[in-house]
């Protein structure tokens, strides 16, 4: 039988460090909920990023997944886990497993939203993706057109992929306990994919709409033809990047 969580902390003399925006996850409870909220693993090969302790290892082990790989940027953290020392955000995760491949995992605020758009940029390489942020962050990941939250990481994500909040989790259940609540976010990816030029494209337009997001679309938009862009795409210059929808950011990057 494993030993509790909190004991192998002390143990080995882990800790969260707060620079690179560590929780940890001991409630196993919880970790198996958000195991479960992966839908059925078996015979999958599941990535979890960060996996400090091991809270949702454990969770995800207990499944019947073919395979977890866990990607540690620290050292100090059977047949079916392999633990590789890497950092997560420079790694091909989709290259170290094979297919069908999910990533399952608790990112560290500091680094989720720069490790998700790396992932969306592969979205294809994936069945599912089931990942926690900061509750801030997958309010802007799943908002609506016409919202505050709605932004890049919005468009971004609905382009590639179906995206749901799935759990709100409080600062209660991690060690140490954050300031703010988080939330596990499913990812499941369209089964036609952009093209890599599409995509570069839509990042371009998208940042510069949202850039300037006070302006309207001609202004926020002139150094990438700004109203002759908009005319082409059937787009009023008048409007700012909140209220396009998902499908007219695609209409814009087709001509950018």
């Amino acid at each position: 039988m494993l030993p509790p969580l909190r004991e192998v902390i002390s143990r080995h003399g882990l800790a969260a460090r707060k620079s690179l925006g560590q929780h940890f996850l001991l409630d196993e409870n919880l970790t198996a909920k958000i195991a479960r909220q992966a839908g059925d693993l078996a015979g999958r090969h599941v990535v979890e990023v960060g996996p400090g302790p091991g809270g949702l290892t454990r969770a995800l082990l207990a499944t019947d997944a073919a395979s977890v790989t866990a990607v540690e940027l620290q050292a100090a953290f059977a047949d079916r886990l392999r633990l590789i020392e890497a950092d997560a955000l420079h790694t091909d995760l989709a290259a170290l497993v094979p297919a069908p491949r999910q990533i399952v995992a608790n990112l560290p605020y500091n680094a989720g939203s720069p490790m998700l758009v790396r992932w969306l940029h592969q979205a294809a390489a994936w069945e599912r993706l089931t990942l926690m942020f900061q509750l801030e962050v997958a309010e802007r990941i799943c908002a609506a057109p016409g919202t505050a939250a709605y932004g890049r990481l919005s468009v971004l994500a609905q382009l590639t992929c179906r995206a749901d909040i799935l759990l709100r989790v409080p600062p209660s259940a991690f060690t140490p306990p954050p300031k703010v609540y988080s939330a596990v976010v499913g990812f499941v990816p369209d089964a036609a994919q952009p093209e890599p030029g599409l995509l570069a494209a839509f990042e371009r337009v998208s940042a510069a709409a949202f850039g300037q997001r006070r302006k309207m679309l001609r202004g926020a938009l002139r150094g990438l033809g700004g109203q002759a862009l908009l005319d082409q795409a059937g787009i009023d210059g008048e409007r700012r990047a909140e209220t396009l929808t998902i499908e007219e950011f695609r209409r814009l990057a087709s001509f950018a």
